[in-house]
């Protein structure tokens, strides 16, 4: 059965029907959505529950061949369509089959063009999934790009007043990204041979059931001697084999061996820092994290939910997957001024968190924070880390997502966002105020909340770091002091108190069954993680290990 694709593929089918339905069916709209979610999330489910921990390959792969076409003396292309999942993208696959279900649930809320609002939610839906499963750069690199498209309309058709604004500065910003990865994905195809599809075509072997370990050694023999003439290579987007460096091909720009330079630099270091830039434009971290507070301010409440608990994280997950798998060497090298960053991120965010008045923006300000701590725990390079950057990402999934719903759930009733403008909400919404402490307190780091974990290896792995200075686990730990004091000012200040308003106490009504069914099951994984971090880690710590055997 191919679950992965059914992943892409069940929602792009579903967005095809809801454009199909006649136009007065609204509702309909909705739960094709609502029900295309949540069997997406029950698959992810299902992978979870049956992946085999003690294999540390990629599992539920699939691949057939896609794309082939002859260059003459250039060689042959060949793309894959490759699927599959390991300890690294299952905990994200899984998260995002959660989180677009939380989404899909807020949509409901959604009342203009409704339409093309839930055909354009269930393609982001199919365009996040296969960046999680890919393992074809060709493949990732579409639906890596095919997400622009949707978010871009979902934050310029529905957003506030600045709407315009934020979304071409999103869609600026992140193909500005997108074009640094497609430079270094081109330098990569063109550098890399596949090693059985190459033997095939010289005849090496007359069949695929003839490829062992001795023919693909005399393959490599004969890449690295000139014995392969260059309209025989088969060049590949393959990321497996674009780990190999035995893969590459002698004379090529990204050959280790070879020590090829532009502009004066090692054409390694360019490709490696360019990556960086583009998922770091992703991720966020600073100083390319200006696009996003506005476009969490400006987009509809489950936009803002699926940016932040899901899409931020593949800027995590591409530096992890590709920049560190790639380019162990670089990753290495300028691991100090990867941590300086991951540290810049956390002190910087918290600090803008600080100072901001309207809930979603001090929300957006924190994920940046938040982020860092990612970006901080890779760049140690060490299993603690390297566990708690992933942990993290998990965590600040759910947390995230649970506070912009918070967020909507006060302006779905007032339309205002301003801290300012409320006190003492805990006598009319008291379910409403226990449901955010969770929130506040699980994203402060408290211990027995998930966001302690992650947070609590990202720095065990940098002070144990033989890469990084020591200074960096402690100041990194100012961003949680910081978290404490923004999250908990924003507590006493909207919930504790006398109540008071400036709208009509009245619409200050508790939480609804809607807003019950997105928030109850974040509050239970956020406390499940935090008691049993074991659930995630047991799922991680086999690829983690495979990732520093590179090192």
């Amino acid at each position: 059965m191919p679950y992965l694709s059914l992943l892409i593929f069940l929602p792009l089918l579903a967005a095809v029907g809801v454009l199909a339905l006649p136009n007065d069916r609204p509702a309909a709209f909705r739960w094709v959505t609502l029900g295309t979610s949540l069997l997406n999330f029950a698959l992810t489910i299902f992978l979870w529950v049956n992946f085999d921990k003690t294999s540390t390959g990629f599992q539920f792969t699939e691949r057939a061949d896609w794309i082939t076409l002859s260059l003459g003396p250039l060689g042959v292309v060949s793309i894959d369509y490759f699927l599959g999942v390991d300890g690294l993208s299952l905990p994200l696959v899984a998260l995002s089959g959660l989180v677009l279900a939380v989404g899909a649930i807020s949509s409901f809320e959604i009342r203009e063009k409704q339409k093309a609002y839930f055909a354009l939610y269930l393609l982001l839906s199919a365009s996040i999934m296969g960046c999680f499963v890919a393992l074809d750069l060709f493949l990732f690199f579409l639906f890596f790009e095919f997400m622009l498209l949707p978010m871009y309309f979902l934050i310029g058709l529905w957003g506030g007043k600045r709407r315009e604004y934020a979304s071409i500065k999103f869609f600026i910003y992140t193909l500005l990204g997108s074009l640094c990865i497609l430079l270094v994905f081109i330098a990569l195809y063109l550098s890399v041979a596949d090693p059985v599809e190459t033997a095939l075509r010289m005849g090496m072997t007359d069949a695929r059931t003839g490829i062992n370990g001795r023919m693909l050694a005399d393959f490599e023999n004969a890449l690295q001697n000139g014995g392969i003439p260059g309209d025989q290579v088969v060049h590949t987007f393959s990321l497996p084999y674009l780990l190999q460096p035995t893969n590459y091909l002698p004379d090529s720009l990204l050959n280790l061996a070879a020590g090829n330079e532009l502009f004066g630099y090692p054409a390694r270091v360019l490709a490696f820092w360019l990556l960086v830039i583009g998922f770091a434009i992703k991720l966020p971290a600073v100083p390319l994290h200006t696009w996003l507070p506005d476009a969490h301010v400006e987009a509809p409440t489950p936009v803002s939910v699926v940016l932040a608990g899901v899409l931020l994280k593949i800027g995590g997950y591409g530096l992890f997957r590709i920049a560190w798998a790639v380019f162990p060497e670089e990753a290495v090298a300028s691991a100090p001024w990867l941590g300086g960053l991951g540290v810049l991120s956390i002190v910087y965010g918290a600090f803008n968190a600080l100072a901001q008045k309207d809930l979603k923006r001090l929300i957006a300000y924190s994920s940046v924070s938040h982020m860092g701590f990612v970006l901080l725990g890779l760049a140690s390079l060490t299993a603690e880390g390297l566990n708690g950057a992933i942990y993290q990402m998990v965590s600040h999934g759910v947390l995230s997502a649970m506070l912009f719903l918070i967020a909507g759930v006060l302006y779905a009733r007032t339309h205002d966002r301003l801290i300012g403008s409320y006190r003492g909400l805990a006598v009319r919404m008291p379910g409403f105020v226990a449901l955010t402490a969770v929130a506040f307190f699980g994203s402060l780091g408290l211990p027995g909340l998930s966001g302690f974990i992650g947070e609590f290896f990202a720095l065990m792995g940098t002070f144990n770091s033989p890469y990084l200075p020591t200074w960096m686990a402690p100041v990194g730990t100012l961003g949680i002091l910081l978290g404490a004091a923004y999250f908990l000012w924003a507590l006493q200040r909207l919930f504790f108190g006398p109540l008071w308003s400036l709208h009509d106490p009245n619409v200050l009504t508790d939480l609804t069954a809607r807003e019950k069914a997105m928030l109850i099951p974040l509050a239970a994984l956020a406390l499940v993680l935090g008691v049993l971090p074991n659930l995630l880690l047991s799922v991680t710590e086999g690829a983690v290990g495979v990732f520093l055997a590179n090192f």
